[in-house]
């Protein structure tokens, strides 16, 4: 998921930054070209992860580090080409309070209807690069899975973060979030994306 840049106005000196979860060592990572919409990678589930190894750790690794070279906020494994259910993220929520982590073998919970508030706002995609849709989403979200260590975890989130942890939960179900626009909202997203160059390696599609 990419970060839309809002520029801001300043008037007092920021509040410290409240940080959940672990800042990640990118010393041990190497950066890996993205694929991007239209690669088949991207169109299938993703396989559960059942061995928490050092490949498993290298991933990880290396999937933090292209996250932040490209900017974006969470990247999902077959974001990069590896069809294994795993994200990362390093995400603010509306609070800014910022959150970092690893989830393997995500599963969105089911909201009751009451908790099913949508906020329709702009999203991004570094498998979609340049281009942002409005898009409604539950504005409150809670992923169960596991760390990298194999040790079950509990994300919940609320507002940018929320939109975050059900979009990396869609890419590894197989979905973009241009997948949930209108045929005219996606065509408009694959025209913006046709007309930048991307800022970051990406895998070409056959």
């Amino acid at each position: 998921m990419s970060e839309q840049q809002v520029e801001t106005a300043v008037l007092e000196e920021p509040a410290p930054v409240r940080v959940v979860g672990e800042v990640p060592d990118t010393s041990k990572g190497v950066f890996r070209p993205i694929t991007v919409v239209g690669n088949p990678v991207l169109q299938h589930p993703c396989e559960t992860v059942t061995a928490f190894d050092e490949e498993l750790s290298a991933l990880v690794a290396d999937m933090f580090v292209t996250m932040y070279a490209a900017e974006g906020v969470g990247l999902a494994a077959n974001q990069v080409g590896v069809a294994r259910r795993v994200f990362v993220y390093d995400c603010p929520d509306d609070e800014g309070v910022r959150h970092i982590g690893v989830v393997v073998n995500p599963v969105l919970d089911e909201l009751d209807p009451a908790q099913r508030t949508l906020d329709e706002s702009a999203e991004g995609c570094l498998s979609v690069p340049g281009a942002y849709a409005d898009l409604a989403r539950p504005e409150y979200a809670v992923v169960r899975g596991q760390d990298q260590f194999g040790k079950e975890v509990v994300v919940e989130g609320t507002g940018f973060f929320a939109r975050c942890l059900q979009h990396e939960t869609d890419h590894l179900n197989g979905y973009l979030y241009i997948d949930r626009l209108s045929k005219r909202d996606r065509k408009d997203a694959l025209r913006q994306m046709a007309e930048l160059t991307p800022r970051y390696e990406v895998v070409p599609n056959a």
